[in-house]
């Protein structure tokens, strides 16, 4: 993949576009949440892209963050790191084939009645897991243009959400339409905004798994990281932005709502524009992080920690039985309820993210004469930023202690299913590691 395929597949694996951040709206308002949409990339996304940058392009390796845990932390460690991310993948990968059928009945509820929208969401798992037999370069130019039709509705969307705000007038309710961007929801609650929007912000990491299928990756990932980062900002904050100025009423401005206000604005036709969308959102999603998720138990099978099939490649260099054996794993997690879902998602790949700055830490203390073609700054500098996303993760977990998972607090539920990594680590020494063939 080159750098604008790369962009495309990090912007997919972090963001499907604007989908989802309505609901900072319901817990901070227009002010607040455009606020936090700006701050968050600042102090939780940027960080974080610059230590992937940093790593990835001195240990450009199949595996990513695997690789750099293990080298920093040792084996333990970096199993745990796959661990972490594997298990969060169950939890997150079951709801994008439930958001493609979601927006499907929008268009056509016919067509995911009954069992039918099982059959699409099984139907959409094996059309990611054929597409990403394809190899990376297919995944990456396919997300291109996925990109591009995806956020075309919502320029339109903007656009008349400007032409709207333009014309309101400046006195009685075209006075009271501005000056509702500024008003705060009842009963909001500005920490759930903060989890969403880290929520919405997450997964820089995961496009560090097949850096042997990027193109001069040194300089590739540093670059597609921070233009990411960008790209994934501008399409949250300028459509949301453009409804305030419409002065769209907040308390209409809830999950789904993006296709409410197309219809407002502009008719029908765009409000069937954005949900289909809505639907290439989940597509685009599901298909970037399964060639991300794929890699893993490839490398460990690799090093002998699975069994050693799952390390086969085919002919366009993808692991064709890796991704066949993670189809089916999330194809079987379809038919749970994954309640409070961004609080376990949080926990667990914040648990993975605090184990990737520790290794870049460890990594500089340990190998300061590793070739490092970028690096994030200074010592000080790095040990400074790699703090306050660390920082964001205790936070997020702290915020969940309240909630329940499985009868139990999110917390205690988030540990357990952690310390499932230990007990498979030695199981995997015990009964892998001696049979590399």
């Amino acid at each position: 993949m080159g750098l604008i395929p790369l962009v495309a597949a990090t912007y997919f694996m972090v963001s499907g576009g604007p989908y989802g951040i309505e609901d900072i709206l319901g817990g901070a308002g227009y002010l607040k949440a455009l606020i936090i949409l700006l701050v968050v990339p600042l102090i939780w996304a940027l960080p974080t892209s610059l230590m992937i940058g940093e790593l990835a392009s001195a240990m450009p390796e199949d595996g990513g963050f695997y690789v750099w845990v293990r080298r920093a932390l040792g084996p333990f460690w970096g199993y745990q790191e796959a661990w972490l991310s594997l298990t969060a993948s169950i939890f997150d990968m079951a709801v994008y084939p439930t958001l493609f059928t979601l927006y499907l009945g929008h268009l056509a509820p016919w067509l995911v009645s009954g069992h039918r929208g099982l059959l699409w969401e099984l139907a959409l798992v094996l059309a990611c897991c054929l597409w990403n037999l394809r190899g990376a370069p297919a995944v990456g130019h396919g997300s291109v243009w996925l990109f591009c039709v995806l956020l075309s509705p919502f320029v339109v969307l903007t656009g008349a959400g400007v032409w709207r705000g333009w014309h309101l007038p400046l006195h009685g309710m075209g006075a009271a339409a501005h000056a509702g961007w500024t008003a705060s929801p009842p009963g909001g609650s500005l920490s759930l905004a903060v989890l969403v929007a880290m929520w919405n912000y997450m997964g820089w990491d995961n496009a560090s798994t097949v850096a042997r299928e990027v193109e001069n990756p040194p300089v590739t990932y540093p670059r597609a990281m921070l233009i990411a980062v960008g790209l994934v900002a501008l399409a949250y904050v300028i459509p949301l932005g453009a409804m305030a100025y419409a002065g769209m009423p907040l308390e209409q401005f809830t999950t789904g709502a993006w296709a409410d206000a197309g219809g407002v604005l502009a008719g029908p036709w765009l409000t069937a524009a954005i949900v289909f969308g809505g639907a290439l959102s989940g597509l685009g999603m599901f298909n970037a992080l399964t060639l991300s998720y794929a890699r893993l138990p490839m490398v460990l099978a690799e090093e002998g920690m699975l069994p050693h099939i799952l390390a086969r490649r085919n002919r366009y260099r993808a692991p064709g039985v890796a991704i066949v054996a993670c189809g089916l794993c999330w194809a079987l997690a379809l038919g749970f309820s994954y309640e409070r879902l961004i609080s376990i998602d949080l926990m667990l790949y914040g648990s993975s993210l605090v184990l990737e700055f520790m290794a870049l830490i460890v990594l500089r203390v340990r190998e300061p004469d590793m070739e490092r073609p970028f690096k994030m700054g200074s010592f000080p500098v790095a040990l400074l930023l790699s703090s306050i996303p660390v920082a964001l993760v205790v936070y997020a977990i702290w915020a969940s202690h309240d909630e329940k998972l499985a009868g139990m607090p999110a917390p205690l539920f988030g540990a357990l299913t952690a310390s499932g990594g230990v007990v498979c680590y030695y199981a995997s020494k015990r009964w892998w590691a001696k049979r590399p063939g």
